[in-house]
């Protein structure tokens, strides 16, 4: 499930340079969208390069009237959301004959263009109320009032997978359990603060949910070969990795051997935290969406996995990628009767991690035991597949 954070602010939040404030906050840190009133979808243009949500309601539809009247059409948002001074909040009684039988169309009172709903939930007529809106709309946005976890939990089991259920918190800590109610979790959370600090951290809480965990094994090292000179790639990134992380690499898709990234400094060398040095060109790399990609493929703005010694994973975007011609190392190791093989350079800086810690390649020995990430699975364009395909 790819999560995502939504940021509040339309002329609730304040006026426009109170609401501008916030929005560059949110802008600076990362967030997916940022929901604003129609009248403010033009000016959240020049801003910057975000997903808009806009609040339809009856003036907001006269405003774009005017404005295509005057020849100039106005600026479209990704998103319409209906709600907001109607049913939604409660400016608007709901219907006295509803009985869990309303919809989106309810809301939006003949208007085309709103795909979503925002519904506050006062009551449990609310979240029946909310629940029909779900079934006719892209994203539902519900805003917990006195009760905000049994509702939640009861709308993820009931229309989670018929639309974008976006949970209104007002911290990172509420966005946490937002994402972790039910185990399943909303698609996104509404934050409603101007602190940048919180909307920092509501974007790291996302960030961490998303986030694959692996379970790494450890395989014993059989043989350590000098196999000559091979087209060596370093894969450069643009973030700085912490000393036990590193990428996953191997010349065979189910078994892919963890080398940390140059973190370590040495009288010789200078430390390259963002860099990791990842084998021969052949070997495939471990890539965001758990599929694979081949090192000589990579390319500045391309995505790969980071991943820690405990199986934690992130995402890095490709800086640079060096290929030189260097000498090698064919690393083999045996995992439950599998044996599984590397292409590494020939070097005191390229490190894996064994029993004994981080280890580097020239001092690797046979009986060794080293992380690695098995799959007993096969790849076809870096896709798993149920195939037989023999690796060796």
């Amino acid at each position: 499930m790819t999560r995502s954070v939504w940021l509040k602010a339309d002329d609730a939040v304040g006026d426009w340079e109170t609401r501008k404030r916030r929005i560059t906050a949110g802008l600076e840190a990362g967030v997916d969208w940022v929901l604003v009133d129609e009248a403010d979808v033009e000016r959240m243009r020049e801003l910057g390069d975000v997903n808009i949500a806009a609040f339809r309601t009856d003036a907001d539809v006269h405003v774009m009237e005017a404005e295509e009247d005057d020849g100039e059409p106005a600026a479209l948002a990704d998103a319409y959301i209906v709600g907001k001074d109607g049913e939604g909040d409660a400016t608007v009684e709901l219907p006295s004959d509803f009985s869990g039988s309303a919809d989106l169309t309810t809301l939006r009172r003949g208007d085309d263009l709103a795909n979503g709903s925002y519904v506050r939930i006062l009551s449990k007529d609310y979240e029946a109320f909310a629940e029909e809106a779900a079934r006719d709309g892209d994203y539902t946005i519900v805003i917990g009032e006195d009760w905000t976890i049994i509702p939640l939990e009861n709308l993820i089991a009931r229309i989670g997978e018929e639309t974008d259920l976006i949970a209104g918190v007002t911290t990172a800590e509420e966005a946490k359990t937002a994402f972790e109610t039910l185990e399943l979790g909303s698609d996104g959370v509404l934050l409603d603060s101007d602190d940048p600090d919180e909307i920092r951290k509501t974007v790291e809480v996302r960030d961490e949910a998303e986030r694959e965990s692996l379970d790494l094994v450890w395989a014993e090292v059989t043989e350590v070969e000098r196999t000559g000179m091979a087209d060596r790639v370093c894969v450069d990134t643009g973030t700085i990795m912490d000393h036990d992380e590193g990428m996953l690499v191997g010349s065979m898709a189910r078994g892919l051997f963890f080398v940390h990234a140059e973190t370590a400094k040495s009288p010789y060398v200078a430390s390259r935290p963002f860099r990791v040095n990842a084998g021969a060109v052949h070997a495939y790399a471990r890539t965001p969406d758990g599929g694979t990609v081949y090192l000589s493929e990579l390319e500045s703005g391309d995505e790969v996995q980071l991943i820690d010694t405990n199986g934690s994973t992130r995402e890095a975007i490709v800086g640079r990628v060096k290929i030189e011609k260097r000498p090698m190392f064919r690393i083999s190791a045996d995992y439950e009767g599998d044996r599984v093989t590397t292409l590494l350079q020939n070097a005191e800086t390229i490190k894996v991690h064994t029993r004994e810690g981080r280890t580097a390649v020239t001092d690797l020995e046979p009986g060794d035991e080293m992380l690695i990430y098995y799959e007993d699975t096969a790849r076809h364009f870096g896709e798993a597949v149920e195939e037989s395909i023999i690796e060796k």
